[in-house]
């Protein structure tokens, strides 16, 4: 009976929201509900792919998907000293000064695109979901936008290019992968006409932004709806409230829709499903969910200047994954494939090697919540970061494995279930090691999930200490030693 009630409450609930009629104002729009499979998931795929695949090209420490920003305003920043004009220099020595950008569009043609093979890929990577790039601040659209064509000539996937509706194609994939399907779109574009030309933008958002990603939405009925670019007006300009309010409200995935933070000028961390940064690390001072985007190396989109060394390691991108779960994030991990639609096979070993890992560690992993405190530090001054303006990925190293004299390493990451505290080392922990602070009774157990061997343990007034196995390496796989999870029963 008491079941057959609970069930009950939560039916009447789920129609209460259903029914619930949010209003333009961001009290009423921030008290939405968020699904709750997106707190679960932690992990997730960035796709960053378009007309700037064609060159692939931009100086380390920078985004190549800026590349038409770059080049015609021969101006640079990212992490470096830059004279401004590398991008164009690149441009007119590889393509000649005559070569616009726009004409990179028939060379952008995805002809060896298998959506069923990313798909494969991306749920054995271990992903939850999935965030593509349906349009970058270049306007290109991946499908039949009618909108990108206003321009005064064809600007999308379908009539120029790949002559293929990439969005509907991939989304048709990956959600019968059984995964979540997001797509990211920028609010605004660089050089439209009625952006670019003009200082008023009403016209460029009432005629132009608004039905393009009303369209976007009605059209493939995305889990997440990712936007960017909203930093250039608020959110009044671009009536962000009144379309939250129709998509909450109207649009065909109002129950089911979530969306980020970025929604006009100042809005980030403040409005909005869940919170975003940026090639930043952790931050646990969030109240709400929120998700860390950042590429293998540093640019978003395909850079074929950047080398093997510039890509983070596979135990530096678990060790990322662990760090941001523990305070209660999910990592968003960019991938961009070349202009023919092959995924760069160094990104797809990366994917390859964290999924394996996550195979016989997910359970610290998904479905987890932060535990009384995420990590265990030792002696020294606590969070190294380097000076940059995109933290890179040896941070985490920094404050784990290689240690910097003077800064304290995080000893232990901390994860939780209802079943179980997950302890998670980055490197094999001593014979025996002190967990500060746990106390445990007789009855818990503590297994190493590489091996499922169960340890011995016993206490010492509040600190608890754990006779560690000893290290044999033919019992695991190279994967396995990415980082050490041990599971202690509640």
């Amino acid at each position: 009976m008491r079941k057959t009630g609970i069930i009950i409450f939560f039916l009447i609930s789920s129609m209460i929201i259903a029914q619930k009629q949010y209003q333009p104002t961001w009290e009423s729009l921030d008290s939405r509900p968020l699904p709750e499979w997106f707190g679960n998931a932690k992990f997730g795929i960035f796709i960053h792919w378009g007309p700037y695949s064609v060159p692939a090209w931009s100086p380390k420490g920078t985004y190549s998907e800026w590349y038409q920003y770059w080049l015609q305003n021969k101006t640079l920043f990212g992490n470096g000293e830059f004279k401004g004009d590398e991008v164009t220099k690149f441009h007119n020595r590889t393509y000649g000064k005559d070569f616009s950008y726009y004409d990179f569009a028939p060379m952008f043609t995805a002809d060896l695109f298998e959506p069923d093979d990313w798909a494969q890929l991306f749920k054995d990577a271990g992903s939850k979901y999935i965030v593509l790039g349906s349009k970058h601040h270049d306007g290109f659209a991946l499908w039949p936008s009618k909108e990108a064509n206003d321009r005064g000539f064809l600007w999308n996937s379908m009539d120029v290019g790949p002559k293929r509706d990439l969005v509907g194609d991939l989304s048709k994939s990956v959600k019968n992968a059984g995964l979540k399907m997001g797509l990211y779109y920028s609010l605004y574009e660089w050089y439209h006409p009625l952006w670019y030309k003009k200082k008023n933008k009403d016209q460029f958002v009432n005629q132009h932004m608004i039905p393009q990603i009303k369209d976007l939405v009605q059209k493939y009925e995305p889990d997440i709806l990712w936007p960017d670019g909203e930093w250039e007006l608020t959110d009044e300009q671009w009536k962000s409230k009144e379309f939250l309010s129709w998509l909450y409200n109207e649009s065909s995935v109002k129950n089911s829709i979530i969306i980020n933070d970025r929604w006009g000028k100042g809005n980030r961390k403040k409005h909005g499903g869940y919170f975003t940064t940026e090639y930043e690390s952790e931050v646990p001072e969030f109240q709400k969910p929120w998700e860390e985007c950042r590429g293998m190396g540093f640019s978003f989109g395909y850079n074929q200047n950047e080398d093997s060394q510039d890509y983070n390691s596979p135990k530096a991108l678990i060790l990322m994954l662990i760090n941001i779960v523990s305070t209660g994030g999910n990592l968003l991990l960019d991938i961009g494939p070349d202009a023919r639609g092959k995924i760069p096979p160094i990104m797809q070993e990366r994917l390859l090697q964290m999924g394996a890992w996550l195979k016989i560690n997910g359970e610290a992993i998904y479905n987890t919540k932060i535990w009384e405190k995420p990590f265990q530090w030792s002696s020294g001054e606590q969070n190294y970061k380097p000076k940059q303006h995109y933290l890179g990925g040896d941070f985490i190293l920094k404050q784990t494995i290689d240690q910097e004299p003077g800064y304290a390493v995080k000893e232990f990451f901390f994860t939780q279930n209802k079943n179980a505290i997950f302890l998670i080392s980055p490197k094999w922990p001593n014979k025996e090691f002190i967990v500060k602070d746990l106390e445990l009774n007789r009855d818990q157990k503590i297994t190493l999930l590489a091996t499922g061997e169960q340890l011995k343990w016993k206490q010492s007034g509040k600190n608890l200490i754990v006779i560690s196995p000893e290290y044999q390496p033919n019992k695991m796989k190279e994967t396995d030693t990415y980082a050490f999870v041990f599971k202690i029963t509640k």
